[in-house]
């Protein structure tokens, strides 16, 4: 790889490798350590192919949800199988994996900035600015989208279909309209614990001992050519366990009981 070689948004790929290096060895213990990520289907990833690659997931944190994706990709891609044991499957990481983040976000200081520069795909969200959702929903920038297909044309791209950190909020008809155009071999994954190891940004630890579960599930059997923009929103509702159906109340000592569990099983690793 040349000292200057760039990816398709001008990003030099030897100050990314290093970025995403670094980033690892400061977080690894976020999720092996402190807490304990819990994987399920690596396989999955380490079969993929190279490029056209959307990854679609539930969202519970700003930032620490990627980066526990970019430890379990470029894991498994080094042989590892469910696990992220032994950082040095960060040495020779996976450059083209990029994730989809709103520009305000990625704006807000230094340290989201050089977030970025590891592979943000920044967007403009229609239905909110300023922290607070709009009244009137601004026009989607063809940019974003038009980005978005270049990222999938040089490799892997991780979105957040609901476009929010909190549950059970509509998935974004952007999406299926992604899914639609583009024709990538969607990929859904499953996280949870994330909320309650960090903060809202997924930058502080607020506790430790925490389960964390990565579920990546087999690709979506899509018809990109018959499937409506509603079907496929519903099966991306269904695939990352967003849809209303999932929704239920649970009792305060099932919650108590479940947390005990989780901090039980916790030891047993």
């Amino acid at each position: 790889m040349g000292l200057f070689k760039r990816n398709p948004f001008g990003h030099i790929l030897f100050i990314k490798k290093w970025l995403i290096r670094i980033f690892a060895v400061l977080t690894h213990k976020r999720y092996r350590g402190f807490n304990d990520l819990q994987i399920e289907g690596s396989e999955i990833i380490s079969n993929l192919p190279d490029t056209n690659i959307l990854f679609i997931s539930n969202h519970q944190t700003y930032f620490a949800d990627v980066v526990a994706m970019f430890h379990v990709f470029n894991a498994s891609l080094s042989g590892r199988e469910d696990s992220i044991k032994n950082l040095g499957y960060i040495w020779q990481p996976k450059l083209n994996i990029y994730y989809v983040a709103a520009k305000e976000t990625m704006q807000a200081g230094l340290l989201p900035r050089i977030l970025s520069y590891i592979g943000a795909i920044t967007v403009e969200r229609t239905w909110r600015a300023g922290g607070k959702d709009v009244q009137e929903k601004r026009e989607v920038n063809p940019n974003d989208t038009e980005n978005i297909g270049i990222a999938l044309q040089d490799g892997w791209v991780i979105t957040f279909p609901q476009g929010t950190t909190k549950s059970f909020k509509p998935v974004r008809k952007g999406t299926a309209h992604i899914i639609k155009q583009y024709k990538p071999i969607v990929v859904p994954i499953v996280i949870d614990g994330f909320r309650r190891s960090f903060d809202k940004k997924g930058l502080r630890m607020k506790k430790k001992d925490i389960l964390q579960s990565f579920i990546i599930k087999s690709p979506l059997e899509i018809d990109y050519d018959n499937d409506t923009i509603d079907q496929i929103v519903e099966k991306v509702e269904y695939a990352i366990e967003q849809h209303p159906s999932f929704l239920k109340v649970i009792p305060a000592e099932e919650i108590k009981v479940a947390e005990e569990l989780n901090r039980l099983r916790k030891w047993e690793y």
